[in-house]
């Protein structure tokens, strides 16, 4: 059996010899080969050749082509930020700036960047297709109304329900042809990747975002497709809801328990697939610490429709020799009974790194933990909401982000208590964990933290 045959045996809720194993190269992938993200995400032979680098270092059963949720959005009218070691970031958004849903441009596979990723998927399908699984990835329909209406969407969700079901709608048909694209040109599986949902309740997902997506996965089965919703953030409010919509299978990031989501998938005949810690061990610790997830994460999860993956994009310098231990993992046995001897490394009590005075500050101290708003949707939307708030308030307030893609991020992260990314503290308290509120919430809570 072939490793592709694994995955989407797996992919179906069968029981698999050992787990699939998906790892998800997005700008990695240029930094496996020497170029930066921006190069890279713009590059049909760059797309391939770090793929191909990724498959020969790390023997995955499956591999995206492209992970950049901005594809769609950039082809709507999104303006975006480019940089060198992450995705790039949307900066404007057209709704928000006047224009209608008719006045956006349509999408098919001749606009954007959608030439470069059919080039890529053509190439990928005829060089490595039979024996790897090709995952097309899709900006999901909340996360990309979200990028064309801005962080008002929150309190428009509120007092413009019909408004923002409109875009919801119409951003459900915008997923639909960026599958057929896929599809068309060789995808074995459909990702509908949506991290913004991870930022809203259980009811607002039933209202908004179900019926958008069971649209989309009922399509891509229509065309003969496998799909799975992917949520990156802290997702556990939703799991339940999300396990009721018709997709084959749920991935979720490093916050979500794993033995909960084998249990409600099961309960729903739905495969699923997680959750190795971006930072803290692959980009940040060592072969040792890669092994000891990947160990607990298996004996959670089982073999019974399990996908072994990162909680998300990796991140993209992390270290090729952590990805190859978690390779060592899935598929040497012998390896896998050696790394079980191992023990835990003391955990690191930050004892270097102090949190302010917030008493005796005379401003108000925002600090926000998030994976990093640059690459990370939900961390970048909450920092739009954090510096609006804050511009609208009346006492002066001073924001701190805090990356937990390094130690000092970390730290203040284990210092304030946070348990869930992204997080906004305000004078040291925790006050919104993995949710944006709307901006009057936002303001009254800095307001009430300045005794205002």
């Amino acid at each position: 059996m072939t490793g592709k045959e694994l995955l989407l045996n797996a992919l179906k809720g069968k029981k698999t010899s050992r787990p699939a194993w998906l790892p998800f190269v997005g700008c990695h992938g240029g930094f496996l080969i020497g170029k930066t993200a921006t190069e890279y995400l713009q590059s049909a032979d760059l797309l391939v050749a770090g793929l191909k680098k990724a498959k020969e270092l790390y023997r995955p059963d499956g591999l995206p082509v492209m992970f950049d949720l901005q594809v769609e959005a950039e082809i709507l009218g999104c303006r975006l930020h480019w940089a060198d070691q992450v995705p790039p970031a949307v900066v404007s958004h057209p709704l928000a700036e006047g224009k209608k849903i008719a006045d956006l441009p349509v999408l098919d596979e001749t606009k954007g960047r959608f030439p470069i990723v059919v080039q890529a998927l053509e190439t990928l399908k005829k060089d490595i297709g039979s024996d790897t699984a090709l995952y097309g990835l899709i900006c999901g329909p909340f996360t990309l109304a979200l990028h064309l209406l801005g962080n008002d969407i929150f309190l428009d969700m509120y007092d413009d329900e019909k408004t923002v079901l409109a875009v919801i709608d119409y951003c459900a048909d915008v997923c639909i042809k960026s599958a057929d694209i896929y599809l068309t040109h060789g995808a074995d599986v459909i990702a509908v990747v949506d991290p913004m949902t991870s930022q809203i309740s259980p009811e607002h997902f039933q209202q908004f975002v179900t019926p958008a997506m069971n649209r989309v996965y009922d399509h891509i089965r229509a065309r003969g497709g496998l799909s799975s919703i992917f949520v990156c953030g802290d997702v556990t409010r939703n799991l339940e809801v999300m396990v009721k919509t018709t997709a084959d299978c749920i991935s979720v990031d490093e916050q979500i328990d794993m033995a909960r989501l084998r249990e409600l998938c099961a309960a729903e005949n739905k495969s699923f697939g997680g959750n190795i810690k971006l930072t803290a061990v692959l980009l940040l610790g060592d072969e040792d610490d890669a092994k000891m997830e990947v160990l607990d994460i298996m004996a959670k999860s089982g073999t019974q429709g399990f996908i072994l993956a990162p909680g998300c994009d990796l991140p993209y310098a992390v270290p090729a020799k952590n990805l190859q231990a978690v390779a060592d993992m899935v598929h040497d046995e012998y390896k896998r009974e050696a790394a079980k001897t191992l023990t835990a490394k003391k955990a690191d009590a930050f004892d270097d790194i102090k949190l302010p005075n917030y008493k005796s500050a005379n401003t108000v101290l925002i600090d926000v933990i998030t994976l990093d708003s640059t690459s990370c949707a939900p961390c970048q939307y909450m920092m739009e909401a954090v510096q609006k708030a804050a511009d609208a308030a009346s006492p002066i307030c001073y924001i701190n982000e805090h990356k937990i893609k390094v130690r000092t991020g970390i730290g203040m992260m284990v210092k304030l208590g946070v348990k869930n990314l992204p997080t906004i503290c305000i004078n040291g308290e925790v006050k919104f964990a993995s949710i944006i509120p709307d901006q009057k919430t936002l303001v009254a809570a800095i307001e009430a933290a300045a005794g205002k």
